[in-house]
């Protein structure tokens, strides 16, 4: 038997952007549905909000995401980062990581998911692994980059 999983990211209005951005980092075929295409009224202010997202690229990459009901992105608690000791830590309850085998190919991950991002972590080399780093994308998203140990660099 196989098992995958797949990351589900639940936004405040703001999913089908994330998506297409996500899109824009990964490539892929998106699938977005709005809650008005499952019969919510579309004089409803949720109706064009995402009730199921996906997206799927060939790299084997895949995210889900959905609007939560009734929620703006200014109810998002803010993400709250501190340094201890030399490291970067976040108060976030989950990150999405994403690895690759070579610099090359996280490089240009790190470049397009960086755009409008906050760094917590600069991306480079590291003690463990010839490519890591970490940010928080426009929409709130943590994400950690890194080169699998022993990619080439």
């Amino acid at each position: 038997m196989a098992i995958t999983t797949t990351t589900h990211l639940n936004f405040r209005g703001d999913a089908r952007q994330a998506l297409e951005f996500y899109r824009a980092v990964f490539g892929g075929h998106l699938t977005v549905v709005a809650y008005g295409d499952f019969g919510m009224p579309k004089e409803l202010p949720d109706a064009d909000n995402v009730v199921f997202g996906e997206l799927i690229a060939e790299s084997g990459f895949r995210i889900m995401a959905y609007d939560a009901p009734n929620q703006s992105p200014a109810s998002l608690p803010p993400t709250v980062t501190t340094r201890a000791n030399g490291m970067t830590l976040t108060g976030e309850r989950f990150f999405v990581a994403v690895g690759g085998d070579t610099t090359e190919e996280v490089d240009a991950l790190w470049a397009r998911l960086a755009d409008g991002a906050e760094i917590i972590e600069k991306y480079g080399p590291s003690q463990f692994a010839p490519g890591f780093g970490m940010l928080t994308d426009r929409f709130g998203v943590t994400w950690i980059l890194q080169v699998g140990v022993g990619g080439s660099a």
